[in-house]
């Protein structure tokens, strides 16, 4: 696998082909903030507080660490006026809807952000989609996923499928970012829905 020649943060770093922006600077202990990010699973980039400025091939773009393939040549920075101003803003909107989260509040004094800068929708989720993905990658039971779009997005347990699986297992609920338990309640009231009623087939008798 060939190297790969970067700098991040002024630091001459050395890097993998396949890695990611954010795999290069963990190898170089420059830390960049993420909420949706975890080793065992595929990059998803949805929470962008891993966003980072960088030089390439004469033009300057924000990125996404987490999901940005290592380039030669790429000049990185991660704490930049306009880097910190995103992440700041980012934050902002999150703490509206999980006000309480430990991980959010550490890095919200760390930018400066203002928790009351956004009306509260205290719905406790940020959609990272971690715990979706941790189900459908590691687990393969899909039995979480996403419903609906744009500001109606939400996550939810299928009840299907969760009252099999779920409750023994909840080895999603230590990645959410905001609280496990909210995720606990998510499947509780998800397992007190009635089932779904079985279809009619029609010329069946009983």
């Amino acid at each position: 696998m060939s190297e790969i020649n970067l700098q991040i943060d002024g630091k001459k770093v050395i890097a993998s082909e396949g890695m990611t922006i954010l795999d290069a600077a963990r190898s170089a202990g420059v830390s960049i903030p993420t909420l949706c990010d975890h080793e065992k699973l595929h990059p998803y980039g949805a929470c962008r507080v891993c966003t980072v400025e960088a030089d390439a091939h004469e033009r300057t773009s924000l990125l996404a660490a987490c999901q940005h393939p290592v380039e030669e040549g790429l000049v990185v920075r991660t704490r930049t006026e306009q880097v910190d101003k995103i992440r700041k803003v980012l934050l902002e909107q999150m703490l509206a809807h999980a006000p309480d989260s430990e991980q959010i509040n550490e890095l919200a004094k760390i930018y400066g952000a203002d928790r009351d800068r956004f009306e509260k929708e205290s719905n406790f989720c940020i959609l990272c989609g971690l715990c979706v993905r941790y189900c459908a990658e590691i687990k393969q039971k899909h039995a979480i996923g996403f419903f609906d779009r744009g500001a109606k997005r939400e996550i939810a347990f299928i009840p299907e499928i969760a009252l099999r699986e779920c409750w023994d297992c909840k080895e999603c609920f230590p990645l959410c970012p905001t609280s496990a338990l909210q995720a606990a309640y998510v499947l509780t009231e998800a397992l007190a829905a009635p089932p779904t009623a079985p279809k009619s087939c029609g010329g069946c008798k009983g």
